[in-house]
Order: C-alpha cells, then structure tokens, then sequence
C-alpha cells in the first residue's frame, strides 16, 4: 500500500504542470497536464461509445488516464522544440505553420521523444505490483504505437481535445488561432466521428470568411 500511496502522490502532481503548447503561446493560466487528460477522457468515453463501434470502453478509459503519466518527468513536449527562435517576437508566425521534417529527422526526433517518455514511465511505475506495472506500461505502448483501434482511437481524441482547447483560447484571448492546429489535427484524424466533431467545431469558432481564407 506504501507504494501506491507514493504513486498516487506523484501523479498528482500532474494537476500543477501546466502544457507546454500554451505556456509558449502566451496562455495566462493555462490548463495542466491533468486537465487535458479528464478533458481527453471524457471526450473518448462518450465518443467511444457510439453504437456499432465496437470498442472495448474500459480499454479507451484506461488508455486515455493513462497516456501522459509519462510527462511527469519527461516534461510535456511539443512539435516546436527543436525549432524555436530565441526571438519570441518570431514566435506568433511560426506557430502558424505545422512543423515540417525530413523523414529521417522526423523519425529520430519521435525515436528520441519516445526514449525519454518510456525511461519516465519505467521509472514512475517501477514500484509497482509486476501486474499493475505491466498493464500501465502495455496500454501507454498501444496508444503510443497505436497497436489496438482503441490506442488509435484515443490517440485522435487526445488531438482533437487539444484543438478545441486551441480554439477556445483563441476566442477567450480574441487572438489568432494558430493555423498549425488546425493542420496536425488534419493530418492525424481520420476517424468518422471525430472528423464529424472536427466540422462542428470549425463550424461554431470560424465564420465563412475566415475559413476562406484559412483554405
């Protein structure tokens, strides 16, 4: 019991770090990592759900509380961070575009971000029961390789949480709406129902004009 209690503490303390992303876009109290992850949560239960999807719900519900344990301490990364300008006045206009890599570079900067987010979790699950260590560590495996459709599922979920949260910023702040989260979410969901969601949503925060413009 000392040692889930030990766990439990530390992964509470996901409810104060705040996500990278909008820490570099100027948010002023930007949601935490544990918020995206109820947000997320929430989203892929109910979506889930839908009849005739066929999904194992318990297996979204697992995956999606369980998907950024690792950034605890490997620190929630982003797209940008190999390319940020030290002039943060240069910020706004890159975050309008999606980053774009080689393959080569863009498979070793996703070897080395996954290297770093298993090392995190290999350590914060070592306490575990060898049951309990082997499930958190298989279910962040399949939504990080996307080996089952509920990985997969999730995966997508979790992008299109962070776009509507884009979106509601940008409409709280009055301020752009970074055309990149718009295009990585393009480019990751391809699920019917969350591109049905993806529609409504640029539906509700972007009017005709804007949208002709953004095309």
């Amino acid at each position: 019991m000392k040692e889930l209690l030990n766990f439990f503490i530390e992964i509470g303390k996901l409810k104060k770090i705040p996500r990278t992303g909008w820490l570099l876009i100027g948010v002023k109290n930007p949601e935490t990592i544990a918020a995206h992850t109820f947000h997320e949560t929430i989203m892929a239960w109910i979506l889930g759900k839908e009849k005739r999807r066929n999904f194992n719900i318990e297996r979204i519900l697992k995956i999606a509380l369980i998907h950024d344990l690792c950034e605890l301490y490997a620190g929630d990364m982003t797209p940008y961070d190999e390319i940020l300008p030290k002039n943060k006045k240069e910020w706004p206009e890159l975050f309008d575009k999606w980053p774009r890599f080689s393959k080569i570079k863009k498979r070793k900067i996703t070897k080395e971000k996954h290297k770093k987010e298993w090392q995190s979790l290999v350590k914060l699950t070592a306490k575990l029961s060898p049951k309990l260590r082997k499930e958190i560590r298989s279910l962040w495996l399949d939504y990080e390789m996307g080996l089952t459709k509920e990985g997969r599922f999730v995966k997508q979920a979790g992008r299109l949480t962070t776009l509507l949260q884009a979106l509601e910023y940008g409409k709280e702040s009055k301020g752009r709406p970074y055309k990149s989260w718009w295009t990585g979410s393009e480019e990751i969901i391809d699920d019917p129902l969350l591109l049905k969601l993806m529609k409504a949503m640029e539906k509700k925060f972007y009017p005709i004009e804007k949208l002709k413009k953004r095309n």
